[in-house]
């Protein structure tokens, strides 16, 4: 799922993570990406990407971890309830520290 927080925003984008509760995972190019919880499987991944004053969020739900070694296919959920829901929580927090 993916949206647009509009800035600019006080927090910079690691403590803005933290404060969300993510952890962050690691950075590729210019998307930084961040999971909830830190270790096993179900869990988030949110990957960020700022443009402008802008973050853009790209958030899915892990259910398991890939099948084979370096091979970026997971069970991947992208659009579930869970994952709405989770954007939206996601979304007040941030409205809070604006």
């Amino acid at each position: 799922m993916k949206f647009v927080i509009k800035g600019p925003l006080k927090e910079n984008i690691y403590s803005l993570s933290r404060k969300l509760g993510y952890f962050f995972q690691e950075k590729r190019g210019d998307e930084i990406k961040f999971v909830r919880p830190p270790k096993g499987f179900p869990r988030f991944h949110l990957i960020l990407k700022i443009e402008g004053e802008n973050l853009i969020f790209n958030l899915h739900l892990d259910q398991k971890a890939p099948k084979y070694e370096r091979t970026p296919a997971h069970a991947g959920e992208y659009e579930s309830e869970i994952v709405k829901e989770e954007a939206e929580r996601i979304k007040k927090i941030i409205e809070t520290l604006k």
